[in-house]
């Protein structure tokens, strides 16, 4: 199988096909979100940044793939494709894209709703609503998050007008 032929086994281009993936991915998003929204609403601490964290480290690589920009298949292409892709990355300012989303990595991005994730613990303290403004603010950071990364990886697919998957 030459470069060009895994190129196009693994990325979307047309912007059709692209906001296809983006819609996709919203839709996963969304419904894992939903399920950390759940998980939040529950009153033992911990639970949910276990939670959120988790899905995290699952949704984010899976947006990358989507695109064709995981880590194994930018490195599958051929050496200067490559270079442009990490250029168009960087370019693009994408804190996750083309990168292995570690815990490390994580943490970093959580510091952006940092505050949202800090009123949601002690939000948990107050019976009833609490758990519902917990079950919100992990709800809408996740999207947040995710969100952010979808339009990185949209931005960067743009750039690079990558060929349609077979």
């Amino acid at each position: 199988m030459t470069a060009a032929t895994i190129e196009i086994l693994d990325a979307p281009s047309k912007a059709d096909d692209l906001q296809a993936v983006a819609a996709r991915c919203r839709r996963r998003v969304r419904s894992r979100a939903l399920f950390a929204a759940g998980v939040a609403a529950v009153p033992l601490p911990g639970l949910d940044w276990a939670t959120d964290l988790g899905l995290l480290m699952q949704l984010l690589p899976e947006i990358s793939r989507e695109f064709g920009l995981t880590v194994e298949q930018i490195e599958r292409l051929a050496p200067d494709r490559r270079v442009v892709v990490y250029k168009a990355i960087s370019a693009g300012g994408g804190m996750l894209v083309g990168k292995v989303v570690t815990h490390e990595l994580l943490m970093r991005v959580l510091r952006l709703v940092g505050v949202r994730l800090t009123a949601q613990q002690a939000a948990k303290f107050v019976p009833v609503a609490g758990q519902a403004v917990s079950a919100l603010l992990t709800y809408t950071a996740l999207r947040y998050v995710c969100e952010q990364h979808i339009r990185q990886c949209l931005a960067v697919a743009r750039q690079l007008q990558l060929p349609a998957p077979a």
